[in-house]
């Protein structure tokens, strides 16, 4: 999202994206009827928050382990570029098995979150994967024993006006 973004969502916007965060199969006329608009102008307010960016698109949420998916891990990665170049992050960006990577601060470059079969498919990933991008020194792993909450929903607020 645009930095400008932020400030130009008014309250019906920020209870349209509350609600497609709910259920974004939600028609545009059941969206209106709660929120006593018709569906044009839903549509319309969709359109708007899609070119600036708010909305980026649409998925279907999928149980990881019904596709053979069941291991989650984040691995740090070591990686000797100069500031500002994010080259290995683009590499690792590539690969199915990564679903996050996030420039961070601190001893390691990225972290990086994956999901894989097993153990045995975690090593081939870290061995012939990650570990064929030239400028990765280094990772740490860690494997996720159990998933308490992992959800993409914003806790979004109303914006402050400014006095």
């Amino acid at each position: 999202m645009k930095k400008t973004a932020a400030a130009s969502l008014d309250p019906i916007d920020l209870r349209i994206i509350a609600l497609l965060q709910e259920d974004a199969r939600m028609p545009n006329a059941e969206v209106g009827r709660r929120l006593g608009l018709v569906a044009s102008a839903i549509f319309q307010r969709l359109r708007k928050l899609q070119v600036m960016g708010v909305i980026q698109g649409c998925e279907a949420r999928i149980d990881p382990r019904t596709v053979g998916l069941g291991l989650a891990a984040f691995v740090f990665v070591k990686a000797d570029e100069r500031v500002g170049n994010l080259g290995a992050a683009l590499r690792l960006a590539k690969l199915p098995e990564v679903q996050e990577v996030h420039h961070v601060a601190g001893e390691d470059c990225y972290l990086v979150k994956v999901r894989v079969a097993d153990t045995a498919e975690l090593g081939r990933l870290l061995r012939e994967k990650v570990g064929s991008i030239g400028s990765v020194r280094s990772t740490r792993t860690t494997i996720v024993l159990e998933t308490i909450k992992e959800t993409g929903r914003l806790p979004l607020r109303p914006a402050r006006r400014r006095a």
